[in-house]
């Protein structure tokens, strides 16, 4: 059993190295993946253009897809240009027989000039395919075609042109507002959820080719690694607008030149940008088993016993205090005024949030502290009051995101009939998640200069505390059945 995905990218070949098939696999390699490529045509270009195709027989693209997948476990496919229906086809037929976990395509249907690359029998073909996708990479133009509109105008149109595709095939698209003529470049990954969005600012550089080759193939290699879509495109962000802020530097041809794929690989940190995402991904079993736990799938479903309900109330309040003087105390470790205000304010915050909305359904009880409640408060004060701020960071983390991440999936259930509507509000409620995100980036920030040994001690410190997380979740049932 291997921990490194092993990627497939199927798409056409770029011999100047920025696109194509020669971008997949460095984006993969970057992004820690084994890449593997099958070609579709034989590009010759170069940063100035394209010059001429050759399209080998549909047959032997079958033979290279079904020699690497008789020998190879293939992770995540990424798939790229396809050119043609009968290749289309071929694609579609293999993706039926070998059924991969994830499939994430780049539908490459429009050219840069807005020229459409494909005949009206292609485009259907490919619209078809979508369907097999896990998640679909359109530009602004080719997100129009897939839903048969015109290229949207504005960010808003599309977003519902990418609700529309998601609709229409059951894949999660991502976004790519990048040909829209705004100040900043937003992203977002549209599902059955709704629009998550990213923004990001732009670069002054006309170096930017293989750019969305090159995103799709780190999209598929994360999802391989364990992120979920939202995790993965805020990791494959900070890498791809390095990559692109460092184009320039490569100095390759005198047209639109790639980007730098290895940029990080240059720097002396280069996992210091991605400290949260490793640690969530490294800890993505716990996350799963907490999602799985008997109280919050009860939860969801608006299954959980009343009593059941209210111990996880008062032993959430009680949390909730001492929590609070957690977070007090990461405002006493900030470095800047910013940061300790962000942190009283998330602290009177938990007050407010046990004083509204937990009393309001369980009164001024006052039970006892669980064992499970006073053993994560216990190990909170103990990072506080012994670590530095970037390990209170890496400990207070996990409350924020894992609630968060467990509110997504709890929204699409809430409805006002639900006998915990309110509650499941809390979980997804935008604001929080901002302030989740916020929390990401104050500890990414901490983590860059932070030692080796600061570094995992903050590892250690964010993994306890998902695992205190999971035994917190447990304990509502497990309670019940102990009739405490």
């Amino acid at each position: 059993m291997t921990n490194i995905p092993r990627v497939l990218s199927i798409a056409g070949t770029d011999p100047s190295g920025g696109a194509g098939l020669q971008a997949d696999l460095k984006s993969i390699q970057a992004m820690g993946g084994y890449g593997m490529g099958v070609v579709t045509v034989l590009v010759a270009q170069n940063t100035q253009g394209v010059r001429s195709i050759f399209v080998p027989p549909t047959e032997f693209l079958a033979q290279q897809l079904n020699a690497v997948s008789d020998d190879v476990q293939i992770d995540a496919v990424k798939i790229g240009m396809l050119h043609s229906a009968p290749l289309i086809n071929a694609v579609a037929d293999w993706l039926g027989q070998v059924c991969p976990a994830i499939v994430v395509l780049d539908p490459v249907m429009v050219a840069t000039s807005g020229d459409r690359l494909l005949d009206s029998a292609s485009e259907n073909a490919l619209r078809s395919l979508c369907s097999a996708a896990t998640l679909i990479t359109p530009n602004i133009p080719e997100l129009g075609v897939l839903v048969g509109q015109p290229p949207a105008g504005d960010w808003e149109e599309a977003c519902a042109q990418a609700k529309l595709l998601n609709e229409a095939t059951g894949a999660t698209v991502l976004l790519k507002g990048g040909h829209l003529k705004e100040e900043f470049a937003r992203d977002a990954i549209v599902d059955s959820r709704g629009v998550k969005e990213f923004v990001a600012k732009r670069f002054a550089t006309k170096n930017t080719h293989g750019t969305g080759c090159s995103l799709s193939s780190a999209m598929a290699t994360l999802a391989a690694s364990g992120l979920d879509w939202p995790s993965a495109l805020r990791r494959a962000k900070i890498w791809i607008e390095g990559a692109i802020n460092n184009a320039d530097a490569l100095a390759v041809g005198t047209g639109s030149g790639p980007i730098d794929h290895f940029w990080e690989l240059r720097k002396t940190s280069s996992l210091e940008p991605t400290w949260c995402d490793i640690a969530w991904s490294r800890n993505q079993s716990l996350r799963q088993a907490a999602d799985s736990t008997e109280f919050v799938s009860q939860l969801r479903k608006g299954e959980l016993e009343e009593e059941t309900f209210h111990w996880y109330l008062a032993q959430d309040a009680l949390y909730l205090r001492g929590y609070a003087d957690v977070l007090l105390k990461a405002a006493g470790q900030a470095p800047t005024d910013a940061e300790r205000e962000f942190w009283i304010g998330r602290a009177e915050g938990a007050r407010i949030v046990e004083t509204a909305l937990h009393r309001s359904r369980i009164g001024e009880w006052e039970p006892k502290a669980s064992s499970i409640t006073e053993a994560y408060l216990s190990h909170l004060h103990s990072v506080a009051d012994q670590g530095n701020y970037a390990q209170t960071l890496a400990a207070v983390l996990p409350c924020f995101w894992l609630y968060a991440d467990i509110g997504e999936r709890m929204v699409e259930h809430n409805h006002d009939a639900h006998a915990y509507s309110d509650w499941l509000s809390t979980y997804a409620d935008p604001d929080f998640a901002d302030r989740t995100r916020q929390v990401i980036e104050l500890t990414n920030v901490a983590a860059k200069t932070a030692s080796d040994l600061e570094l995992a001690l903050m590892a250690q410190a964010f993994g306890e505390s998902m695992l205190h997380e999971l035994r917190f979740f447990e304990a509502p049932t497990q309670a019940a059945i102990a009739g405490l």
